[in-house]
C-alpha cells in the first residue's frame, strides 16, 4: 500500500486500518434500531403535593345531560331564587345584632365569611344530584352545581347575579364597618372574597378539580408490595 504525500512528507509510516478494532462508522452486533425498554419507558412520578385534574365528559354524559331535566340547577333561576339571598343576610345580620356585645365589625364579618362558606360548600364543592340520584342517570355526577347551572354556560344573568352578591356584601361591610381601624378584618374579609367568592367562579377554574395529596387514578407509582396474579394476569 502506497503512502499518501503527505505521510510521505511528515515521514510517518502509513496508516493501516487494525483487523482487531471495526470502523467507527459500523454498528456492533448487539445495536438495534429499536431503543432499549430501559430508555423507552420512565418511571412514574409520585405524587405532588397538588394537582390540577380537568373533568371530561364522554358523549353519552353530554346526551344525558342535554335530555334530562336537572332540577338540581334550575332553581336558581326560579323566581324569587335571587331575592332569597338577600333575605338570608339581612335576616342573619338582624339575628347577630340582638346579641349583646355583638360589635358592628364582627357581625359584619361574621355574615361575610359564612355566606362565602356556605356558598363556596353549594355551589363548587358538592358534586352530584344530592336530592335526586334515580332519575339523572350519573350525568351530573362529577360536576359541581355552578358547573350545572345554565349547563355550563358563562356569563347568564344567573351566574352574573351570584358573582354579584358577594361582592356587594362585601362593600357594604367596608362601608358600615371600621376596618381602617381593624386591618386584621379587612384582609380576612378580602382574602375571603378572592378564593372563596370569586375564583373559583372563573371561567378559567371551569370543570377543575385542585387537589392536595393525591396521587392520582391508577395504581400506586411505587407498589409497596408484590402484585397479585390478577394485575399479573391483567399485564399480559
Amino acid at each position: 500500500m502506497s503512502a499518501s504525500p503527505n505521510t510521505a512528507l511528515l515521514g510517518l509510516p502509513p496508516l493501516r486500518p487494525s483487523p482487531h478494532k471495526q470502523p467507527s462508522f459500523s454498528r456492533s452486533p448487539s445495536s438495534s434500531a429499536v431503543p432499549k425498554a430501559s430508555t423507552a419507558t420512565k418511571r412514574a412520578r409520585s405524587s405532588s403535593i397538588v394537582s390540577v385534574q380537568e373533568v371530561a365528559d364522554t358523549y353519552d354524559d353530554q346526551l344525558d345531560q342535554a335530555a334530562l331535566n336537572n332540577i338540581n340547577a334550575d332553581w336558581v333561576n326560579y323566581k324569587g331564587a335571587w331575592l332569597i339571598h338577600v333575605v338570608l343576610i339581612a335576616s342573619a345580620i338582624l339575628l347577630l345584632e340582638t346579641i349583646p356585645g355583638m360589635s358592628q365589625d364582627l357581625t359584619w364579618t361574621i355574615v361575610n365569611l359564612g355566606y362565602l362558606s356556605v356558598s363556596y360548600v353549594i355551589f363548587h364543592y358538592v358534586t352530584g344530584v344530592p336530592f335526586d340520584m334515580t332519575n339523572n342517570s350519573g350525568a351530573f355526577d362529577n360536576l359541581t352545581l355552578w358547573e350545572q347551572i345554565d349547563s355550563g354556560a358563562q356569563y347568564t344573568p344567573a351566574k352574573k347575579w351570584l358573582t354579584s352578591v358577594p361582592i356587594f356584601l362585601f362593600l357594604l361591610s367596608t362601608h358600615y364597618t371600621r376596618y381602617d381601624s381593624h386591618p386584621a378584618l379587612f384582609t380576612l374579609n378580602l382574602v375571603a372574597l378572592l378564593f372563596l367568592g370569586l375564583a373559583p367562579k372563573l371561567p378559567a377554574f371551569h370543570r377543575l378539580r385542585i387537589k392536595f395529596f393525591d396521587a392520582g387514578e391508577g395504581a400506586t407509582p411505587d407498589p409497596s408490595a408484590p402484585p397479585t396474579p390478577k394485575e399479573e394476569e391483567f399485564r399480559r
